[in-house]
């Protein structure tokens, strides 16, 4: 198994809340498209230029791909063309198979594999999906964040809350049958019965796969300096508690099982009588909190496998201009015994199965239960089958118990 992140650096605005490496376009459009070209050839001359390194690091699995993920930035800011390329470059790297039908416009993959593209609503355009039907993209990831467009301003946000249904509706007009909508809550006087309304929007577009977080302030955001100064307010503790109990109950009762902290995916089955797992987890993102390797192309992009860790400079001109004097422009970290199980704490447990006491040594299965004890005597932690994951009071005190859990 091996998954690939292709990061797109481009947003036509700032999300006041957003972390993530991304750039604003510049202002004058032959700038803006002499960017993105020079992006575009340097990620697929970066995928051609790590073909050979990749696939002995990677162990020969680089021609594997179970999964693929345009993430960012804002991946429906490109072109057609430009995403048109980069997949071609895809089947050439790796070898995932792509069948093209001229006749009918269209593009799929003969591989069993998940190809998943970040876009903004008010991009999906009858248009745009259209385009996505000459793509082999099978799923799409929408971030609506609110049905409030009083609160999609605060954000920053670019559109509006219509146009989250208006998207889901072209997108299945195009037979796109996996979609994924992000969704926040924790707003500065945001309220309980508000955030219901939130959920109830939601569920109403009936899509497969749901992520929801609470508004989070990052330092060095436009967000963080609002609450630094004053001018924002988190939510309160139990407020945050009685949002996030509403938020497990509804989607549970709508047919959607939580396979990790802030993901929920749609189960074909809701039988009582059987463990049923979602088709709809995010394979790619699961690989991260199952210890799958993965490769990351871009500015700022990531990548892993069991012994190393590896990221790309966090910069779109020093990236685009080392890739074009055949260098690659990224740093490296080998991960020693225990930096490997303080990340399989970080992420396996974030996860509903949680950590797999057999995949460690007596030494460190030993130690993790040792200090796993005493939070499983205050119910935070529970111990079923040979695998240890968080209760749901463990949940929301999830970082302390990692912390805790910690080899330092």
């Amino acid at each position: 198994m091996l998954g690939l992140y292709i990061h797109i650096p481009f947003c036509a605005s700032r999300c006041i809340y957003c972390g993530f490496y991304s750039t604003v376009p510049a202002k004058k459009k032959d700038e803006r498209l002499s960017m993105e070209e020079q992006y575009v050839n340097a990620i697929c001359h970066e995928m051609e230029m790590r073909a050979e390194k990749d696939y002995e690091t990677f162990g020969g699995r680089t021609t594997g791909l179970t999964s693929i993920y345009l993430g960012g930035g804002t991946p429906s800011q490109l072109s057609f063309e430009s995403l048109k390329k980069i997949f071609q470059t895809i089947d050439k790297v790796y070898h995932i198979g792509l069948k093209w039908d001229i006749e009918n416009n269209s593009c799929t993959t003969t591989l069993p594999i998940e190809v998943t593209m970040e876009c903004n609503p008010d991009d999906v355009t009858e248009e745009f999906a259209q385009n996505l039907h000459s793509l082999p993209i099978n799923r799409i990831s929408m971030g609506a964040q609110t049905f409030s467009d009083e609160r999609l301003r605060f954000l920053h946000r670019r559109h509006t809350a219509d146009e989250v249904e208006t998207a889901v509706k072209h997108l299945r007009s195009v037979n796109i049958k996996n979609i994924s909508v992000d969704l926040m809550f924790g707003f500065p006087n945001e309220t309980l019965e508000e955030w219901k309304e939130d959920i109830d929007r939601l569920l109403a577009l009936d899509i497969e796969h749901i992520s929801a977080y609470s508004l989070m302030y990052e330092e060095g955001t436009p967000l963080y300096r609002l609450l630094q100064a004053g001018k924002v307010k988190e939510m309160d503790d139990e407020l945050y508690r009685q949002m996030y109990n509403t938020l497990i109950d509804r989607l549970a009762e709508a047919g959607y099982e939580q396979y990790e902290i802030s993901n929920f995916a749609k189960l074909k089955s809701q039988s009582s009588n059987l463990k049923v797992q979602s088709p709809y987890r995010s394979q790619h993102n699961s690989s991260y909190w199952h210890n799958v390797p993965y490769i990351g192309i871009g500015a700022a992009a990531h990548s892993y496998n069991n012994g190393k860790r590896s990221w790309n400079v966090a910069d779109t001109k020093a990236y685009i201009a080392a890739i074009q004097e055949n260098k690659l422009p990224c740093e490296e970290e080998i991960i020693d015994a225990d930096t490997h199980y303080n990340d399989m704490i970080m992420t396996a447990l974030r996860t509903c199965e949680g950590i797999d006491l057999s995949t460690l040594s007596a030494e460190y299965r030993t130690y993790l239960m040792r200090l796993a004890k005493p939070l499983q005597q205050q119910g935070l932690l529970k111990e079923e089958n040979g695998w240890l994951h968080l209760t749901r009071e463990g949940i929301y005190v999830s970082d302390s118990v990692m912390s805790d859990l910690m080899k330092v």
